[in-house]
C-alpha cells in the first residue's frame, strides 16, 4: 500500500516524473504521456508545498521575537523570519506569510505557543474556542498532507470559510457550529479537484455565509464602508480611475455590464460578418456600425453611457426608478411580513423565493428578512437589510420546489423553458454546470438532457440544464449526452456527463459528474 506522506509523495511523484522525461524529451511526448506529465509535476510541487509550508513555520517559531538576538533569523542577519525565508525563497512576502500561516494549520504543535510572524499567542477573540474542537481543520490539513488538496486549494478554503465564530451566537451549542463547519469542508474538499481555484475561493465564502448570517451583515458593512473612487492623471495625460465596490453596487454594475457584454462570452460561433449583429445592444449605445472593440472597451462605453444617461435625466426618474436586473435568491422561511397583500408571501417551508426587478407591485406591508440572501449569478450573500429594499422596490417571485426540486413541468406541451421554469433551474444551479466554467446563470441557455425532436424529450426542470453558449455548442459538437440519475433514497437527482469513446483509441471514457453551483448546496444555520 502506498504512503500518503509527504516525502513518500514526493518521492514517488518524482520518480515518475523523471522516467517520463528521460525516455524522451518533452516536446516529443505524446499527448497521453503529456498530460501524465504535468498531473506527476502537480503532484511532486504540492508535496514540496506541504515540506515547504512545515519547514517556514519551524523557522518563523524558531526565529520568535521572544528569543531576541538567539532567534534563528537574528542569527543569519536579518530581521525576522519573513525577511529570512524571503531571501532564501526569492518569493514575495505575501507568499512566504502564506505559507507560514499554512504552515500553522500543518504543525498545530506550534499553534499555542507563538503566533506566525512571532507577535504572540494564536488565539483569536470571538472565535471557536479550544475546547470546541477544530475538527474541520484538521480535516482541510489532512486533505493538504495527503495530496488532496493543493496549497492554493488549502488556501482558498482555508481563507473563505474562515473559523466557526462561535461566541456570535451564545444561543447555540458551541459544538453546533464546528461541526457544520467540518460537513462545508468536507464538500469543498469533494468539489475542489473539479473547480478552479477561484471557484472554490467563492464556493468557500458562500458556504461560511450561509452558516454566518449575522457575519454577513458586519462583512457588507465593512466592504460598503470601504468604498471608494479615485481618479488621477499620469505623465502622458491619460486619466485613470479605480473603484473599490460595495457588494450592492458591484452586483448592480455586474448586471448592467452582463447584458452589454453577453455575445461576446467565451467564442463566437458567428460569421466576422456578424458582428455587427451580435453586439448590437452595446452598439446601440455608440452609434458604431461595425464594432470591433475589446469587451473593455464595451465595458467603458456602457459605464459611461449609463452615467451619460442618468445625468440628463429627470432626478426622480434616475433614482426614484427600480433598480436594474439584480435578481436575490432567499429562502420564504427566511422572510417575515405583517398584514396582507405582501410581496413576500406567508414563509413556510424553506421555498426559495427571488427578488426580482420585473415581478410586478412593489411590497405594501412591512417585509422583514431574518436570514440572508444569495445573488442569482455567482451566490455571494447580501444582508436581510438589502433583501428587504429590494423587496419593497421590486416585489418577488416565488419558486416552489420539493426536496428533489421537481415542480414547474410542462411536459411535451412547448418546446422551450418557461420563465417560471429558468428560474427554478437557476435556483437549483446556480450557473452553467459545464467542467470548469465559471459563467453566471444570466449567460447560460436551458438544454433538454434528453432532446425534444430526436429523444421526443420532455420540457421539465429535472430533465434541463443551464449550460453556457460554448458548453452547450460544444456538448452537441461533440457528440457528448447528459444522463440524470435519482437516488432511490432521498430522490435527489445527479446529472453525469457522458462523452464519446476516444476516438483514437476507441476506448469508453468513464462518466463526469456535473455539479451544482448554487448556494442552497452548501447547509444553512
Amino acid at each position: 500500500m502506498e504512503s500518503h506522506t509527504p516525502v513518500d509523495r514526493l518521492r514517488a511523484a518524482s520518480d515518475r516524473v523523471v522516467a517520463l522525461v528521460t525516455v524522451r524529451e518533452v516536446e516529443k511526448l505524446d499527448d497521453r504521456e503529456l498530460l501524465t506529465l504535468v498531473s506527476e509535476i502537480t503532484a511532486a510541487r504540492n508535496a514540496l508545498d506541504v515540506l515547504a509550508a512545515c519547514a517556514a513555520r519551524v523557522i518563523d517559531a524558531r526565529s520568535a521575537r521572544e528569543r531576541g538576538g538567539a532567534g534563528l533569523a537574528q542569527r543569519e542577519g536579518h530581521r525576522n523570519a519573513t525577511d529570512l525565508l524571503q531571501t532564501l525563497t526569492g518569493r514575495s512576502r505575501r507568499e512566504v506569510s502564506r505559507a507560514v500561516k499554512t504552515g500553522d494549520d500543518l504543525l498545530p504543535s506550534l499553534r499555542s505557543s507563538i503566533a506566525p510572524g512571532g507577535g504572540g499567542p494564536t488565539t483569536t477573540p470571538g472565535v471557536v474556542p479550544e475546547d470546541a474542537g477544530e475538527e474541520w481543520l484538521d480535516r482541510m490539513s489532512g486533505a493538504l498532507r495527503d495530496g488532496a488538496l493543493s496549497h492554493a486549494q488549502f488556501q482558498a478554503i482555508r481563507v473563505g470559510v474562515g473559523e466557526p465564530p462561535v461566541e456570535r451566537y451564545p444561543e447555540l451549542d458551541p459544538a453546533f457550529l464546528p461541526r457544520a463547519w467540518v460537513t462545508a469542508v468536507e464538500r469543498l474538499i469533494d468539489e475542489a479537484p473539479h473547480v478552479p481555484v477561484e471557484e472554490l475561493r467563492a464556493a468557500a465564502r458562500i458556504a461560511r455565509d450561509r452558516l454566518d448570517p449575522v457575519g454577513v451583515t458586519l462583512r457588507f458593512e465593512e466592504r460598503f464602508a470601504a468604498r471608494s473612487y479615485r481618479s488621477w492623471v499620469d505623465e502622458h495625460g491619460q486619466r485613470h480611475g479605480r473603484f473599490v465596490f460595495d457588494d450592492d453596487a458591484a452586483a448592480w454594475v455586474d448586471a448592467i455590464l452582463q447584458a452589454a457584454l453577453r455575445p461576446r462570452r467565451g467564442p463566437r460561433f458567428v460569421d466576422a460578418g456578424a458582428g455587427a449583429s451580435a453586439s448590437a445592444g452595446a452598439d446601440a449605445m455608440v452609434g458604431a456600425v461595425s464594432d470591433e472593440r475589446s469587451g473593455e472597451q464595451i465595458a467603458y462605453d456602457t459605464l459611461v453611457a449609463v452615467l451619460r444617461t442618468g445625468a440628463a435625466a429627470d432626478p426622480a426618474q434616475a433614482f426614484g426608478d427600480r433598480q436594474p436586473g439584480v435578481r436575490i435568491v432567499v429562502e420564504a422561511s427566511a422572510v417575515t411580513t405583517a398584514g396582507k397583500g405582501s410581496a413576500g408571501g406567508s414563509p413556510g417551508g424553506g421555498v426559495p423565493r427571488m427578488a426580482d426587478e420585473v415581478s410586478g407591485a412593489a411590497a405594501s406591508v412591512e417585509t422583514a428578512v431574518r436570514g440572508v440572501g444569495h445573488l442569482e449569478d455567482g451566490g455571494d450573500a447580501l444582508p436581510g437589510g438589502v433583501v428587504e429594499s429590494y423587496l419593497c422596490d421590486a416585489g418577488a417571485v416565488p419558486v416552489t420546489l420539493d426536496d428533489a426540486g421537481r415542480p414547474l413541468d410542462v411536459g411535451r406541451h412547448q418546446r422551450l423553458f418557461t420563465r417560471a421554469q429558468r428560474i427554478a433551474i437557476a435556483v437549483r444551479d446556480g450557473g452553467c454546470v459545464g467542467i470548469g466554467c465559471r459563467a453566471p446563470i444570466s449567460q447560460c441557455e436551458m438544454h433538454h438532457i434528453d432532446h425534444w425532436a430526436a429523444d421526443r424529450g420532455r420540457t421539465d426542470i429535472d430533465d434541463g440544464v443551464p449550460l453556457c453558449r460554448n458548453h452547450h455548442l460544444g456538448l452537441h459538437n461533440r457528440g457528448e449526452r447528459i444522463v440524470r440519475e435519482r437516488d432511490p433514497v432521498t430522490g435527489r437527482d445527479t446529472y453525469w456527463l457522458h462523452a464519446p469513446p476516444d476516438p483514437r483509441t476507441g476506448e469508453a471514457r468513464p462518466p463526469v459528474q456535473l455539479r451544482s453551483r448554487s448556494s442552497r448546496r452548501f447547509d444553512a444555520a
